[in-house]
């Protein structure tokens, strides 16, 4: 069984929330290998002399270009700042990114080959662009944590596959061979112990997805 499970590589799933993500590791056959939640940023605090924020976009963009200026958390900053803040941010996310991933490959016995991300919304180019854009503003520091583990996939050698939300538990039950994704994932979790919330269900079933697609 070890040698078999040695000569197919396994799959990563992630459910990403803001700098978070939960990340679940399953072999070809559906077993679980690894559950993991990872902090991409060590900042948890909006005030720059206590750590970077986690949503420079959504925050500090917006503040410098005027939204939000009413909350009682905001404060002034400059559109040049805020820019730079997200840059500082990016490189934050990209090192605990591949950081993250190498963790994770050490970890687990079994070579990985994929890793499955939810898809990306299109964005504006530039930094600038998206903060000036409200709808870009709200959803772009999650593009970026997803676009940090991506590339740090990429640069393992992993492939990246894009899941849609929507059709990911169609998909994983159809890698399943048609089996009932619902109990699976259910008696996956109760094999894993807690904590198995729904966010991991969405990255086993990413995982089992990606690895199907491979």
């Amino acid at each position: 069984m070890a040698k078999a499970r040695m000569q197919h590589p396994a799959a990563v799933g992630v459910a990403e929330h803001g700098n978070s993500a939960v990340l679940v590791t399953v072999a070809p056959d559906g077993d679980l290998l690894d559950r993991r939640r990872i902090d991409l940023t060590r900042g948890l605090r909006i005030d720059l002399t206590r750590g970077l924020p986690t949503h420079p976009y959504h925050h500090e963009g917006s503040w410098a270009v005027g939204r939000y200026l009413n909350s009682p958390w905001a404060r002034e900053i400059s559109l040049a700042d805020a820019v730079a803040l997200v840059e500082r941010v990016r490189d934050s996310a990209s090192r605990g990114a591949h950081e993250s991933l190498e963790a994770l490959a050490t970890a687990v016995p079994v070579r990985i080959a994929s890793i499955a991300i939810r898809v990306c919304p299109p964005l504006p180019a530039t930094t600038q662009e998206r903060i000036a854009d409200t709808r870009a503003a709200n959803v772009a520091d999650s593009v970026m944590y997803r676009e940090s583990l991506a590339a740090a996939a990429e640069a393992r050698g992993w492939s990246v596959h894009w899941y849609d939300r929507e059709r990911v538990f169609h998909d994983a039950a159809a890698a399943l061979g048609g089996k009932d994704i619902d109990n699976f994932l259910q008696v996956m979790g109760r094999s894993a112990g807690p904590p198995w919330q729904a966010r991991h269900k969405l990255a086993a079933a990413a995982a089992l997805a990606a690895g199907a697609r491979r």
